[in-house]
């Protein structure tokens, strides 16, 4: 049997190296038009930084390891043209000095993987704007940076790469602009969780511009102009485009196989293409979303190991089934951490769910042991039956080991009791008794068992214009007084009991504190003394971030707001 792999990387390497481990006698061919068949594509950003000094550290593998350890040939900056699936043949170009030559296969996978979008407006083929999606293009900026050493870059896009080198450039010593189109950074948190990631980013020295779309560039010999649709130009002497990537499927349309959404190779579960004998795996394929089931296009390292090992057990005669991916995400901004799993807001509603959020936050380990942070977690439920759809949190300590427990928990199919009963390991050290993950257990089931109601920051421009309600704060006054939602009157918790009388039990009460704890235990009064009252989700802390993007403090705090 042979076996030609287009692209390696991730999908088409582990594809390689499985497909070995379960076939010696195989001939196995990955064609790769780079240079570098594996190497650490999201390390890119930190090489150019300066936080990965070493480049030779950037590479997995090499042709000659691979050829040593796995008896496979890999045949770099050679790029295959065309497909011919009827002749089994893929017709390949050495770059190196543009000669061609065809290949035949038994079986063919693809791994092309996306590429980064530019988009077509004027004066973007400047050679000082850049993407970064390859080691040579990390190799292009390293060097622009040591000849030209820049002052000033503009980042265009706020997701991962976008905002990994905003920090990275940070890091060297240039001051950055970033430019965002919508109304957030970080397409995979909702609004309300990214004004947080803005508030941060400002305070550590980004100059983060949303609603700023690029209408043009224009070049001159000292600058490069950034054109914004608002009529303002940045002068900038590097722009690096993050705007992001779209899949590299032309040789899938060209040989006639099924396309998606936004040109993705459609596969099935076995990664089988609609073309007998071809696999596609990686970041041109569309693939299932594991919550929703909705047809997605998820560009992430980890399922595109997982698919190239199903493509290749496949092939080789196990049977093996891809059920989709989450998006599970992480990202280190300088010291924040920002990670989610699952669906968010918008992603729920397109789907059609009916669903409910809780908004918490916690200290990532116990508060008397010293470095404890702040973190923010989001859930998603569903409030028929509790199960868990979604989780963002950004905090700094803790972040990624929490994010990982509620991916797990979506994808076994966990409900908020399962996160209740959670048997999670304690040390003041490391965490506290009750995890943030089972206090986001502990407050869905409040609402789901009609303990408390809740509202969210959403509703108060509307309840701002009713009469028939009041607005309740029940932080101290030295509390409210620093701060607080417009017409809201302030009663401390507790002096609540004592002063009950001072509230017209025909209007609905909507409570707030710092935290939603003091709040929470408001409402427990209220609605036991014949009130009817909703607890503020995520307490006037959230709030504030949302909007004032206030700076968001790492230092911990007790939930009722009193620094540690």
């Amino acid at each position: 049997m042979k076996v030609v792999i287009i692209g390696g990387v991730a999908g088409g390497a582990s594809a390689a190296a499985r497909l070995r481990r379960l076939n010696e006698q195989a001939e196995i061919i990955v064609l790769e038009r780079t240079g570098f068949v594996s190497y650490a594509n999201c390390g890119l950003p930190y090489y150019v930084g300066g936080v990965i000094c070493d480049k030779n550290k950037l590479t997995l593998q090499t042709p000659q390891s691979f050829y040593s350890r796995f008896n496979i040939e890999v045949r770099v900056r050679q790029e295959a043209l065309s497909i011919d699936p009827a002749a089994k043949t893929v017709l390949v170009r050495r770059l190196e000095d543009g000669s061609e030559y065809t290949e035949t296969y038994d079986k063919l996978i693809l791994s092309p993987g996306a590429k980064a979008v530019r988009p077509a407006l004027p004066g973007v083929d400047d050679p000082r704007i850049l993407t970064l999606r390859t080691v040579e293009d990390a190799y292009q900026i390293q060097n622009y940076l040591e000849e030209k050493k820049p002052r000033h870059a503009v980042v265009v896009g706020g997701g991962f790469i976008g905002l990994e080198m905003a920090e990275n450039l940070l890091h060297t010593g240039i001051s950055v602009t970033l430019l965002q189109r919508s109304a957030q950074v970080m397409p995979s948190l909702d609004f309300d969780m990214a004004c947080q990631v803005h508030a941060y980013l400002r305070s550590k020295g980004v100059d983060l511009r949303t609603f700023s779309p690029v209408r043009c560039y224009e070049g001159t010999q000292k600058s490069v102009r950034v054109l914004l649709e608002s009529g303002e130009a940045i002068e900038t002497d590097l722009v690096i485009l993050g705007v992001g990537v779209e899949p590299d499927s032309h040789l899938a349309r060209d040989a006639g196989l099924e396309l998606g959404a936004k040109g993705s190779i459609v596969v099935n579960g076995r990664m089988e293409t609609s073309v007998p004998d071809i696999y596609a795996v990686g970041d041109a394929v569309e693939i299932r979303h594991a919550v929703s089931g909705s047809k997605s296009l998820i560009s992430l390292a980890g399922p595109a190991n997982k698919q190239g090992r199903i493509a290749a057990n496949n092939i080789c005669g196990l049977n093996s089934t891809y059920d989709g991916a989450m998006g599970s995400t992480v990202i280190k901004l300088f010291d924040m951490t920002v990670a989610s799993t699952g669906l968010n807001e918008k992603m729920a509603k397109a789907a059609g769910m009916a669903y409910d959020r809780v908004v918490t936050y916690s200290a990532s380990h116990a508060t008397y042991y010293p470095g404890a942070t702040n973190l923010t977690l989001k859930t998603l439920f569903l409030p028929e039956n509790g199960a868990v759809i979604g989780a963002q949190i950004v905090g700094f300590e803790g972040v990624d080991k929490r994010i990982d427990v509620m991916a797990t928990a979506i994808q076994s199919g966990a409900t908020a009791e399962d996160l209740e009963e959670l048997d999670l390991a304690y040390a003041p050290p490391y965490s506290s008794a009750k995890d943030p993950v089972n206090m986001a257990g502990f407050v869905i089931e409040n609402v789901r068992k009609g303990l408390v109601k809740q509202f969210h920051w959403t509703d108060l421009k509307d309840l701002f214009s009713r009469r028939d309600i009041i607005l309740l704060d029940v932080r101290n006054e030295d509390e409210f007084q620093n701060g607080h939602i417009p017409h809201a009157v302030n009663i401390p918790l507790d002096a609540l009991r004592s002063r009950l009388g001072e509230l017209d039990k025909g209007r609905s009460v909507y409570v707030n504190c710092f935290s939603a704890l003091r709040s929470y235990i408001a409402c427990r009064i209220l609605s036991q003394n014949g009130f009817d009252c909703y607890n503020f989700s995520g307490g006037y802390r959230f709030y504030d971030l949302i909007a004032g993007e206030n700076g968001f403090d790492a230092s911990p705090t007790h939930p009722c707001g009193v620094k540690l």
